[in-house]
């Protein structure tokens, strides 16, 4: 058994080189190929270098200095490359194809398509395998987060509250209708914050913060506007969500609020069809 993480990124010495590539160190007193067409120039015996460590189609352990599409642990919106009678293969950014088995399909896959899928290693081998049952990966009650705290999310299903949305590859939450101001679409990777930790321990998620920083942003944004547009703007607190979006990227609560703060500043006037500079 090699000290090296499968699946994941690791610093490995360089031990010798060969016709066919380099060796690495795997920490173990054992060895692992790096093939030539991955190797970088200018590299000697005893430097170290960052190699993603994955096995090939004999099952040998490889390193790679290409960057996966994701890593053991996390999840993905991969698409499927091939099926054959083992499963599905999804083109994960690696030279070999992911294998989903089909006892491991949330539905039977197809080639062409793409699917949401969880990354894990066979606990038999040292083999890299994904599923779409991300229900056994993920959990919907959280740990360890904070009110505000930015995440990252993978948007995993639309319901009739919102979306449903993975954060950082661990945990189900929910972005509500109300909260979002723009199309989102599965399989999607957007920055999001917790907006609320409910007693259960799930989480309600939203694509941006309403504090005061924000809103003073917001506001030098909207000046910064007018001044570059002869002073004037249509945008005004009757506009379209989607239209305020499009150019602020906030939602229209937040824009009406840095008008009105900027209104009771004397700095702008808000007319019928347009607000102006002052």
């Amino acid at each position: 058994m090699t000290m090296v993480k499968i699946g994941q990124y690791n610093t490995l010495t360089v031990t010798k080189f060969v016709d066919y590539g380099l060796y690495l160190d795997d920490g173990d007193g054992g060895e692992i190929l790096l093939p030539k067409r991955y190797m970088p120039d200018n590299l000697d015996v005893g430097q170290t270098l960052q190699v993603f460590i994955y096995a090939d189609s004999d099952d040998t352990l490889i390193a790679t200095t290409e960057t996966p599409f994701a890593c053991v642990g996390e999840a993905a919106y991969l698409r499927v490359a091939a099926v054959n009678k083992v499963g599905a293969f999804m083109d994960w950014g690696l030279a070999k194809d992911i294998l989903v088995p089909f006892a491991e399909q949330h539905r039977k896959m197809e080639a062409g398509r793409s699917y949401i899928v969880y990354l894990y290693k066979d606990k038999y081998a040292d083999r890299i395998v994904a599923s779409s049952k991300i229900n056994k990966f993920i959990s919907d009650e959280t740990s360890g987060f904070k009110q505000k705290q930015q995440v990252d999310l993978l948007i995993a299903g639309k319901t009739d509250l919102g979306y449903k949305a993975i954060i950082n590859h661990k945990y189900f939450g929910m972005l509500y209708k109300s909260d979002v101001y723009q199309k989102l679409h599965y399989g999607q990777k957007i920055k999001g914050y917790i907006k609320n930790i409910r007693p259960d321990n799930k989480v309600d998620l939203t694509l941006q913060l309403d504090n005061q920083q924000t809103r003073s942003n917001l506001a030098e944004q909207i000046l910064d506007y007018l001044k570059s547009h002869h002073g004037e703007s249509t945008l005004t607190d009757k506009s379209k969500p989607e239209d305020i979006y499009k150019q602020y990227a906030v939602s229209k609560s937040s824009y009406k609020k840095a008008l009105g703060g900027l209104y009771k500043k004397h700095q702008i006037t808000i007319e019928k069809d347009r607000i102006r500079l002052v």
